[in-house]
């Protein structure tokens, strides 16, 4: 039997409380991490979810990741996801300009028990990068939106072919599909768009689910 349209519009939230519904559970440390970033951190919004979350575990279970960069690690959610899927001996190098949020990005790792994988660097991403010394099988980006090509100019090069990069926030609240009075961060979303799009360097996929993803693969 057909389904119209009409009978077909449900919100973006309800869709979302639905697949949730049918993923399976985080970590309790990470469902944790989850709830205490909505009580402890300003704009917690920011957290990738439980939804993205897993998806993010997923990812790296499938690659099984001897070096992960998470560029924009926020209370620590991304990279202990990442965290879960590492190959033996792995690690997850984390960078974020925000030491306000150290002590409790410590607590996290320390309590998830991932301290031997999980390497937190303070600081500008842009002068952190160039001082790891890679290769990266896989590479999260997910920091301030104006410096998306260049986190992934630099980022690409220190990451081995057949490596992967994803990319959040690429949908930035719908305002990609806007033509005209794109602020800052919007309008560095869609030249990152733009930029992977007519990148021969990478195959790439754009996922629509929550804020947007793009999935890159290093040819």
């Amino acid at each position: 039997m057909d389904i119209s349209g009409s009978d077909y519009e449900h919100s973006r939230a309800e869709i979302e409380q639905y697949a949730e519904r049918y993923t399976s559970e985080l970590s309790p440390v990470l469902q944790k991490l989850y709830r205490q970033t909505y009580l402890r951190v300003t704009a917690p919004q920011m957290i990738s979810g439980p939804l993205q979350g897993k998806f993010l575990e997923m990812i790296s279970k499938i690659i099984r990741p001897q070096q992960v960069l998470d560029i924009g690690t926020y209370t620590g959610f991304s990279a202990l996801c990442f965290a879960g899927g590492l190959a033996e001996n792995g690690v997850v190098h984390t960078i974020d300009s925000n030491p306000e949020l150290e002590d409790m990005i410590r607590e996290y790792i320390m309590e998830a028990g991932m301290l031997d994988h999980v390497h937190l660097h303070l600081g500008n991403a842009v002068d952190i990068i160039p001082k790891l010394k890679g290769p990266f099988d896989l590479v999260f980006i997910d920091a301030d939106k104006p410096n998306y090509i260049k986190y992934y100019e630099m980022s690409l090069e220190k990451t081995r072919r057949g490596g992967y990069i994803l990319a959040d926030n690429v949908l930035w609240y719908g305002q990609v599909l806007k033509q005209t009075d794109l602020d800052e961060d919007a309008r560095g979303i869609v030249e990152f768009n733009d930029h992977v799009n007519n990148d021969p360097r990478t195959e790439h996929v754009f996922l629509p689910f929550r804020d947007g993803l793009m999935m890159m693969r290093k040819k």
